[in-house]
């Protein structure tokens, strides 16, 4: 049987080998960490029927359902895909994209991380590249996704702007400000650009609505968290708008596609070469060059 077992195919359509013969650990498609309920039903009926009635929760927020054998390939993939679910990734290309609960859940969030989840999603997930490429999004600086860990990790954060004549002075925002970036002189509030981190701590807490602020988006790059530990670098500012966070993504996967060894992750890629031109390559996405 092992003939005629097409693995690189199989592993490309998110179906793993197990160590028993002939039998396979099937990774799903899962966006954000979301599925809805119809499709955990459709996962459970075909665990039931096909598997050993479990699944496994990944590291990276998908679902695997081990023990199916290769004779059922056909008709688990059948089965999924009517109930809406469809299979993950493996092996060297774009891999499930990760996000914590965002904005739209948490009191904390500062961006909206399962649209953006989405959005990448349709844009680059299954992409064909040297190696495995992993995105990442966290709502804001608590950094529950960890995205220094990806190969482009998206953090939100708040651009904020002070605004004296609304504040009546009570000083809730510096006593929020964990960087120290606020102090109080004479009754009004004076940021200290270099320590403010974007966190939107002095938003959230302020009392008065003395604070315009705007989502963005603070972007690193070439994380890795294996066999070898580096975490992801930001480049180019926090970014205002999804115009230009994708224009600095395209820039971030076509640098990798281009440059990589078959084989070699993002950040030995910018080790091998050096990283001044892709951060010229970044910088000049980021400017809209």
């Amino acid at each position: 049987m092992a003939d005629k077992i097409d693995y690189s195919a199989l592993k490309k359509g998110g179906f793993m080998r197990q160590k028993q013969k002939g039998f396979f650990s099937l990774r799903l498609g899962v966006v954000g960490g979301n599925l809805n309920t119809d499709q955990l039903r459709t996962v459970a009926e075909v665990a039931d029927k096909y598997g050993h009635g479990y699944v496994h929760f990944t590291s990276r927020q998908s679902v695997e359902i081990p023990f199916i054998n290769f004779e059922n390939v056909e008709a688990v993939r059948n089965e999924l895909a009517e109930g809406g679910v469809k299979p993950g990734v493996c092996g060297p290309r774009v891999r499930t994209i990760t996000a914590c609960q965002g904005s739209e859940i948490c009191p904390s969030g500062c961006i909206d991380t399962y649209t953006l989840a989405k959005e990448f999603d349709e844009r680059y997930f299954g992409r064909e590249l040297p190696h495995k490429f992993k995105f990442g999004f966290t709502g804001c600086q608590n950094n529950c996704l960890k995205t220094e860990e990806n190969d482009l990790g998206v953090k939100g954060g708040y651009i904020i702007d002070y605004k004296p004549d609304t504040c009546f002075g009570c000083g809730v925002c510096v006593k929020a400000c964990r960087k120290g970036a606020l102090s109080m002189v004479d009754g009004k509030i004076v940021i200290d650009k270099e320590k403010c981190n974007n966190c939107g701590r002095c938003v959230k807490s302020c009392p008065a609505d003395a604070w315009d602020y705007q989502p963005g988006y603070i972007v690193s790059f070439g994380g890795l968290f294996g066999n070898q530990i580096y975490k992801g670098e930001q480049i180019v500012p926090i970014i205002k708008d999804k115009e230009t966070l994708f224009r600095v993504a395209d820039a971030a996967i076509k640098f990798f596609e281009e440059n990589a060894n078959p084989g070699e992750r993002f950040r030995l890629t910018l080790q091998r070469l050096g990283e001044e031109e892709f951060r010229k390559t970044i910088q000049n996405a980021y400017e809209g060059k």
